[in-house]
Formats: structure tokens, C-alpha cells, sequence
């Protein structure tokens, strides 16, 4: 049985790929998911504040003293905040390069068109197979129109493709006014791959401390059905592969977002929870699966319920959402 994809031109094994989490702070158990069977990895990412902080920390040492220094570094948060600094990014990917087989693919995460998008030279450098553009951007500016925070995502995209010739892959969130559209747009900037969705980590409140507090729930199976919607009315739309993340919890969820169009599926929530040994079970109930419903390889299911292959598409659209009504008792 042959479980092999193609992801952002890579070749993988399978269709697991651990997502950017803590699992991806340590060499050792970046290892331990290879041994699991995992066909890749998504590292933690690097954030734009990170460099921005590191690059003004650098100016401070050079200037103290002087009238030229502005305390503009306060606004950043403190080094120990994230577990490594920009340098020790890069030899992590070196670390992680020299003791696994499988790709690994970086992450950059940020908001601006600016110079830490150079950055991404550095990590192709340090021997990443691939990279993905997390840009995790909440548009608060009552001024700023859909049109320029869309432009915002093609505008990183581009530049990183001056900068690099690894594969890139853009990890979208599912709050555009037309996803299809904007997937459309980046794939035609040079998008390998789109990652969908982004799971925006809400705050919350502190009623004793009166504080604005992060609070991060691991997901639920629920929450695929989002992406499971959208990247069955994408795939055949765009040349780029789509990934897909958020809610993949078993073999179960893996199987259906194939059938929707995805080359791979990615996982955090669940190897948090059970960890790097929940791939090979996810591994073996798909095998299992598909050896008692005839299926000879992953490729061969990819797509085969997507929008343009059911016998009712508008299953996927506005039709659904009466039936849907009418359906509960």
C-alpha cells in the first residue's frame, strides 16, 4: 500500500505532518516524531518581533549613551519570553537537519513587509527544505480596507520569493471577505503550497486581576470542518498544494481532508495531547481503512470528494446550510 504525497515539491512518506508546536523545541523530540512515522515537520516559528528586537537590542549596545537611542526596545517583549533568538533559530534548523531524514520545513511568523523577511535567506541557508509564511495579522485600523490587508500577504510573498528558491507555503486564516480569491492570488504570486486555516489564539480576561490574559484551548474534530469546506471547493482550483490543519485529531479526520483535496494533513492538538506515538496509530487505522475499502494509495483518494468530484457540489455551498437546519431533532 502506498501512503506517498507530494508536498511543496517535496516527496513525503505519508500524509502526517506535526505542525509548528513545543513538540518542535527539542532535537529529541523532533526525533521521536520521525520514529512515530511522521513524514515531516513544521518547526516552531521565528517571529518578526524576535529579529525586529535583536536588531534594536544591537543598535542599543552600539549607540548607549549616546542622544541617537530611542527606547522603542521596550515595546518588544522580553528575550526569555521565546525559547530561541534568531541565531539560535538557524543552528536549531542545522541541529534538527543533521539528526532527521525527513523535510523540515521552517516557519517565519510576522505582519510587515519589512527587512525581517531577509531572514528567510539565512534559513535556506541553514539547510530548511521548505518554508512556511505564518502571517498571523489582526487588522485593527478602521482605515486599513480588505484590499490593503490582502495586498499585505501578496506583498510578503513576493519579496521571500526574490530571497529564496526553497518551496513556500502560505498559512492563511479562513477571515477574508473571498478566500477563494485570495488563494487564487497567492498561488499566482508563487505560493507552493497554502495552509488552511490559521488558528488565531483569542484573549481572554482575568475578573481578579482585571488582566488581558492569553488562554490557548487545544482544538477539537470540530473544528476541520471549516477547512474541510474550503479546500474541497479549492482543490482543482489552484496549482498549489493545500494543507490542512486545524481539528485532525485521527485516522478519521486524515482520511476525509485527503478526500477533500489535501496532499497532507497536519497535527498539533493531538500529539500534545497523546503524544509522538499517536502517529503510528493515526498510521495504522488509515492503513487499516483502506486495505478494507480497496484503496491501493493516498494518491488515489486525494480529491475524490472535493467540490468538482460529488455528485452535489452544493453540498459544500449555501444548499447545505437548509438541510442542515431541517436535519436537526
Amino acid at each position: 500500500m502506498d501512503l506517498s504525497t507530494n508536498y511543496m515539491g517535496l516527496k513525503l512518506k505519508n500524509p502526517i505532518v506535526p505542525s509548528a508546536s513545543p513538540l518542535m523545541y527539542e532535537v529529541s523530540s523532533i526525533k521521536a516524531l520521525e520514529d512515530a512515522g511522521a513524514s515531516a515537520v513544521v518547526l516552531h516559528s521565528l517571529f518578526e518581533e524576535q529579529i525586529t528586537h535583536e536588531a534594536l537590542e544591537l543598535n542599543y549596545l552600539t549607540t548607549q549613551g549616546s542622544e541617537s537611542y530611542a527606547e522603542a526596545v521596550t515595546y518588544f517583549p522580553e528575550p526569555e519570553v521565546y525559547h530561541l533568538g534568531p541565531d539560535e533559530y538557524l543552528n536549531h534548523i542545522r541541529m534538527v537537519k543533521d539528526a532527521v531524514e525527513i523535510p523540515v520545513i521552517a516557519s517565519l511568523n510576522g505582519v510587515t513587509a519589512g527587512g525581517w523577511l531577509e531572514y528567510a535567506k539565512r534559513i535556506e541557508e541553514a539547510g530548511a527544505d521548505g518554508l512556511e509564511l505564518n502571517i498571523y495579522f489582526i487588522p485593527t485600523n478602521p482605515h486599513q480596507t480588505g484590499v490593503e490587508v490582502e495586498q499585505l500577504y501578496v506583498d510578503i510573498l513576493k519579496i521571500v520569493k526574490k530571497e529564496i528558491k526553497i518551496p513556500i507555503a502560505v498559512k492563511l486564516s479562513p477571515f477574508f471577505s473571498s478566500i477563494a480569491n485570495m488563494a487564487h492570488t497567492l498561488d499566482q504570486n508563487g505560493a507552493n503550497a497554502l495552509v488552511l486555516f490559521n488558528r488565531f489564539y483569542q484573549p481572554d480576561i482575568d475578573l481578579e486581576t482585571l488582566d488581558v490574559v492569553p488562554n490557548i484551548f487545544l482544538s477539537t474534530p470540530q473544528a476541520m470542518r471549516l477547512p474541510l469546506r474550503w479546500i474541497a471547493i479549492l482543490y482543482g482550483k489552484i496549482k498549489a498544494d493545500i494543507a490542512a490543519t486545524s481539528g485532525i485529531h485521527n485516522a478519521e479526520d486524515v482520511l476525509k481532508m485527503l478526500m477533500v483535496g489535501s496532499s497532507v494533513t497536519m497535527m498539533c492538538s493531538a500529539l500534545l495531547k497523546n503524544g509522538a506515538s499517536h502517529i503510528s496509530k493515526v498510521l495504522e487505522d488509515m492503513q487499516k481503512w483502506m486495505e478494507e475499502h480497496e484503496y491501493e494509495s493516498v494518491r488515489q483518494m486525494i480529491g475524490s470528494m472535493s467540490h468538482k468530484s460529488v455528485r452535489e457540489p452544493a453540498a459544500f455551498e449555501r444548499a447545505n446550510y437548509m438541510k442542515v437546519l431541517n436535519s436537526y431533532r
